[in-house]
């Protein structure tokens, strides 16, 4: 490795670094100053040892990156969903900021001076979402050896915990008067969707995805082996901890086998389909079912519907946890991936198994008996 000064006509044109990067081919890169040049060439050294060294003439486009990671979602078919979701990153984010940078020259600063500016121009929930998929689109480059670190590896989008307010009963969670009202006013075949979205936690999808064959009524529990996506096509659960078996209630049984009779049938036979048989859709069941019910109940803010449809999901947490469920045994019932996710949204309604005012009591006895045979001028 080496500086050269180059020369034409007399005249000097730079400075160039003469280089061997990490596969033993020779590189150069030209500069106008010499300290520019001697600054490259020591963290090149550095790069090409740690074998972090990318040279520029090979490195292709974050939006290029962007595209190869994007076309390696269509051929692993992930769901439409996620896949616009994704798009939307990279069209709207992504490559507008960064697109026409080559990988070989983002660095830390760089993906810091765009996370400040997503934090800026967007919410902190879509800045996070967007620093994740620039984080996936290094990590697909680094597997195909396009780049030699991830540059965005250590930027993060701290959560302001302050800002994040707990799940009430009665805000964001129903009360158990409003889920009775509620079971009372349902109509028609939205009576036991909603009843069982309230009674096993499932989530929209997987009610949406849900088939008879799932049902077992002699064991008394359901299988969790598909969902529905926006599009309404059926596929694998949410994640691997999304293929459970969720117990059923007396009332859940009884109310499944009596809609069980009524049911449209259908190719899929679903449990709870359109009246053709097919997956009915997220909408019909919030603007036609889930929010006239709470109307009907009276259970309303604003005059309109009180609660969204993960309301529903809430009311089961807070129900499973009141009868003693562990977090464990939340977090399985509810198919989360890890016990961090239950206890960073449930973890408040658990109840503490500390008696507070016993402990302060006791320790209060000690220090005030110690208190009384303290004296200034020793026993």
């Amino acid at each position: 490795m080496a500086i050269r000064e180059r020369f034409r006509n007399g005249k000097s044109e730079g400075w160039v670094v003469y280089y061997r990067d990490g596969t033993g081919t020779r590189r150069n890169k030209i500069f106008r100053k010499k300290r520019e040049a001697q600054t490259y060439l020591a963290e090149t050294v550095i790069a090409v040892r740690g074998g972090i060294h990318t040279p520029e003439s090979t490195s292709i486009t974050v939006a290029q990156a962007a595209e190869l990671w994007l076309e390696r979602g269509r051929t692993e078919k992930l769901e439409q969903s996620t896949l616009r979701q994704y798009a939307g990153h990279v069209g709207l984010h992504i490559i507008p900021n960064l697109g026409s940078t080559k990988l070989a020259r983002l660095t830390v600063p760089m993906v810091e001076a765009f996370k400040d500016k997503l934090l800026r121009e967007t919410s902190r929930p879509m800045a996070r979402k967007v620093l994740t998929s620039l984080k996936s689109i290094l990590r697909d480059a680094l597997r195909r050896g396009l780049v030699a670190q991830n540059a965005a590896l250590g930027v993060k989008v701290e959560t302001k915990k302050r800002a994040r307010a707990k799940l009430a009963v009665g805000r964001d969670i129903p009360s158990k008067e409003e889920i009775t009202a509620i079971f009372e006013a349902a109509r028609g075949r939205w009576r036991p969707l909603i009843i069982t979205a309230a009674l096993t936690g499932l989530r929209a999808s997987e009610l949406r995805g849900l088939c008879w064959d799932s049902v077992d009524f002699e064991r008394r529990v359901i299988h969790v082996r598909q969902r529905a996506d926006l599009w309404r096509t059926l596929g694998a659960p949410k994640s691997a901890a999304g293929d459970r078996e969720v117990p059923m209630s007396r009332t859940v049984v009884n109310v499944l086998r009596e809609w069980k009779l009524a049911c449209p049938p259908g190719e899929l036979n679903l449990a709870f389909p359109t009246g053709a048989g097919t997956v009915e859709s997220h909408a019909n069941i919030c603007n036609r079912g889930w929010y006239p019910a709470q109307i009907d109940a009276g259970v309303t803010y604003e005059g309109g519907a009180k609660y969204g449809l993960h309301g529903l999901r809430h009311f089961y947490a807070s129900w499973a946890i009141e009868q003693g469920f562990s977090p464990k045994r939340v977090q399985a019932l509810f198919g989360h991936s890890s016990i961090q996710m239950t206890f960073d949204v449930y973890g408040h309604l658990f109840p503490s198994l500390e008696d507070d005012h016993a402990k302060f009591d006791a320790a209060e006895t000690v220090l005030l008996e110690t208190a009384s045979k303290w004296h200034p001028n020793g026993p």
